[in-house]
């Protein structure tokens, strides 16, 4: 499995990469792994402030929904719009352009506190 060191990941299997206040937000390789094939993400908070973990979205695949958590606190700037039509995007590349939200962030600070690619390969035992 894939994790970039550039990135910082949640226990709920989110990754976040920060540039200046504003972040770009999408599910792990072990996520998608995990999930299967991905056919639809329902992302509908663009605009919103929300606190650190709170949803921001469902991915649905083949056999579950599960939700989406958001990193740290902030407001969704902008849905990946490949998304709409290509929601496998995030099985076959979802460091890129299988990303799922942009956001600014309130405390860039907030982001150096999660886990490392280190740490996250830790948690899933990869």
């Amino acid at each position: 499995m894939n994790f970039p060191d550039n990135l910082r990941y949640t226990k709920d299997h989110e990754w976040i990469k920060l540039e200046g206040n504003i972040a770009t937000i999408g599910i792990t390789d072990f996520a998608q792994r995990e999930l299967g094939d991905i056919v639809y993400v329902e992302i509908e908070t663009v605009g919103k402030t929300l606190m650190a973990e709170a949803v921001f979205g469902t991915v649905e695949a083949v056999k579950t929904v599960s939700d989406l958590y958001l990193p740290v606190a902030g407001t969704i700037n902008e849905v990946n719009p490949a998304l709409a039509d290509s929601p496998e995007v995030v099985n076959t590349d979802p460091y890129g352009e299988g990303w799922m939200v942009k956001m600014t962030v309130n405390n860039p600070d907030e982001v150096k506190a999660l886990m490392d690619a280190a740490a996250y390969t830790n948690l899933v035992g990869a």
